[in-house]
């Protein structure tokens, strides 16, 4: 069991500022985690209700929103365009903490797409060109042999941005705390986004 902190009082946090809460355990999970604080469980869904999940990493986030970037012909690029719903999740082991996040999808910009990929390395910007994500691949061979193709077209210069490699920004409708406490007896706080604006919060049964 890790030491408790601070953040830890969540009766400190005002009822309507979930995303205070949120900055408070991140900014200790970049202390405490060991790899990626800011990888987070992402899931999709079909139109039809068919669930995905997979890891990305979160690369900014405050009051509208929490952004992350993908290829937007991937499995959930797809899935975000035909459901513009999503949920995440983060797992601090290191703190035993957990933060749900649920709500709607949307686009960021070319500009703030075209900043981030700038300030990529060199070889991720190449390897978004190269990989056609989650299409069948022959080979691993294959795909360094594309991967060589992209690398000799831009040997020098600026590496363009694929028009299909963008930013999502999930708003959320509500955020979820669960933190760790002796024999199980855990603590839950759920926010939700009020129908005016604003949030409300109450205590949930772990």
């Amino acid at each position: 069991m890790t030491a408790t902190t601070a953040a830890d009082n969540q009766d400190t946090i005002p009822a309507d500022a979930p995303f205070a809460l949120f900055g408070a355990w991140f900014a200790d999970a970049r202390k405490s985690e060991p790899n990626d604080p800011d990888a987070v469980a992402l899931a999709t869904a079909t139109p039809s209700g068919a669930p995905s999940v997979r890891m990305v990493l979160l690369k900014d986030w405050g009051p509208d929103g929490f952004v992350f970037y993908t290829n937007g012909h991937s499995r959930k690029g797809g899935e975000l365009h035909a459901n513009p719903q999503a949920a995440m999740l983060f797992h601090w082991k290191s703190l035993r903490r957990q933060i749900r996040i649920e709500g709607t999808i949307s686009e960021v910009s070319p500009e703030q797409a075209d900043a981030y990929f700038a300030s990529r390395s060199r070889d991720s910007q190449l390897g978004a060109i190269a990989s056609d994500q989650s299409q069948p691949l022959g080979s691993r061979g294959e795909f360094l042999a594309q991967i060589a193709k992209v690398t000799a077209r831009y040997l020098v210069g600026k590496v363009p941005r694929p028009p299909h490699w963008t930013g999502f920004r999930l708003a959320p409708s509500a955020m979820e705390f669960w933190l760790d406490r002796p024999f199980r007896l855990h603590e839950r706080r759920r926010f939700e986004r009020a129908p005016g604006g604003g949030w409300t919060s109450g205590l949930l049964f772990p």
